[in-house]
């Protein structure tokens, strides 16, 4: 399995940002200052890049030398461009694509990256901000299907949902207050899943501009399932309708 990778030292992070390595994640000493941790956390705002301001305790854990109050993880997979995956689409094929809103658990992420895999979908989108990174943890519980399967990332999941539209791509989102079911949606034609988060859904202002908001029946007494395993449901679902 391959890990992610850390890196240490504000100027070595500096560098890896500015030569376009896939940065997951910040790591930076709480409280931490000076010049060039400044200009560290200028450069991950300008690219977009999420950043945890953690105690020193985490960041030795992370990095066995001098990590100078900074430790990034670069991600095992490079991102793909949207709008290019989306150009070398056949269309005529029906593809699925899934964009993910704010999932943040990693294992989570590992899971519906997997079935993902397994039910054909062409290509994951997540945005820079508010998403798991994908590290060890998410490659294993992905099974290493996070190596066969397309994955980009946005600034915003509605940008990637009005490009979906501009592509003939219909929208369909998750979210338990939908009118409609998941079986009342015609998923035979090119389409593209929008999944929230557990904590609070999807975004209310991409849940607007969506071409369908639909839900899973629900039978017991607790509202809501885990964002996997609801993703796992409607997965199938595209694929029942395509057989």
């Amino acid at each position: 399995m391959q890990e992610t990778t850390y890196i240490y030292g504000i100027r070595a992070i500096i560098e890896a940002i500015e030569s376009d390595k896939d940065i997951s994640k910040i790591y930076l000493l709480k409280d931490g200052d000076g010049v060039l941790l400044n200009q560290l956390k200028s450069v991950a705002r300008e690219n977009n890049i999420n950043v945890s301001y953690v105690p020193s305790e985490k960041l030795d854990h992370l990095a066995k030398g001098n990590h100078q109050g900074a430790v990034a993880s670069i991600s095992p997979v490079k991102f793909q461009d949207l709008e290019q995956l989306l150009e070398n689409t056949d269309l005529s094929s029906q593809p699925c694509f899934l964009l993910l809103d704010g999932v943040t658990d990693v294992r989570n992420f590992g899971a519906i990256i997997r079935t993902a895999e397994c039910t054909g979908v062409q290509g994951i989108v997540i945005a820079e901000k508010g998403s798991a990174p994908i590290n060890g943890a998410t490659v294993k519980t992905s099974a290493g299907a996070v190596f066969n399967i397309p994955i980009c990332k946005v600034a915003h999941i509605k940008d990637a949902v009005y490009l979906m539209q501009a592509y003939g791509i219909q929208t369909v989102g998750a979210s338990e207050k939908a009118d409609q079911l998941i079986y009342d949606v015609d998923l035979k034609q090119p389409t593209a899943i929008v999944m929230g988060s557990e904590e609070r859904g999807i975004n209310p202002s991409t849940l607007k501009v969506l071409d369908h908001t639909i839900k899973l029946p629900m039978a017991g007494e607790i509202a809501s399932l885990n964002v996997s395993v609801a993703c796992g449901a409607i997965l199938y679902e595209v694929v029942r309708q395509r057989l």
